[in-house]
């Protein structure tokens, strides 16, 4: 999401918070919500697909349910995080390769001599 723009996330943006949040660790939904600052529902409703589609599992701890990735969930995740950086270094190398071309023509035209309109010794 841009700075400075006040949108919602989109499903698949929740998705990828909550797969990122539960990383290497198990948590409750009220702690997911909290982390990935959704409301409870829609982070209930995100797990459950989740969980149908085998990315999450539940385990039950001292009467608490918690979440953490399977390995299909994991593999997943990792998956969306390079494929975010490698958009955000594409994105980079397109602005910086826009930067030397346009250096590259501000060097030029100081390189290039001036062109008189006639000949001077003649």
């Amino acid at each position: 999401m841009k700075q400075g723009v006040n949108m919602a996330k989109s499903r698949l943006e929740n998705y990828e918070d909550l797969l990122a949040t539960l990383i290497d660790r198990y948590l409750s939904v009220d702690s997911l919500a909290f982390k990935c600052n959704m409301d409870c529902v829609n982070v209930s409703e995100r797990l459950s697909f989740l969980t149908k589609n085998g990315l999450v599992e539940q385990k039950q701890c001292h009467n608490k349910t918690l979440y953490s990735l399977t390995k299909r969930g994991i593999t997943i995740q990792k998956t969306l995080a390079i494929t975010k950086r490698l958009d955000e270094l594409k994105t980079m190398v397109k602005s910086a390769d826009e930067t030397i071309v346009e250096f590259a023509g501000f060097s030029d035209k100081r390189k290039r001599p001036k062109q008189n309109e006639g000949n001077e010794n003649y």
